[in-house]
């Protein structure tokens, strides 16, 4: 989530827990309804992104870096191979 996203989601968590404490004098009834708020909040998150997390495309996609990324070392690896050889042929002056 982003963390402009999760901002805006705790200020509203406060103003609707103000708008819900019973009396305007008590913060400590503020307090408990903004944590409440954000313990629910963060439990919907924690779930969103483990069911990402476990999805079949967030898999794919791993797999697919894994892969790339091997191949893109080797071609590192090729690459470097030619450019000693190369350097190797070239006279000094």
């Amino acid at each position: 989530m982003k963390v402009s996203l999760l901002l805006a989601l705790l200020c509203t968590a406060m103003l609707a827990a103000g708008a819900r404490a019973e009396a305007p004098g008590e913060p400590a009834a503020l307090v408990r309804k903004v944590q409440e708020y954000v313990q629910q909040a963060t439990e919907v998150a924690r779930s969103v992104l483990t069911t990402v997390r476990e999805s079949e495309t967030a898999q794919q996609a791993r797999q697919w870096l894994a892969d790339n990324a091997a191949l893109a070392r080797q071609q590192l690896a090729w690459l470097k191979e030619q450019l000693t050889e190369l350097w190797k042929r070239t006279p000094a002056s």
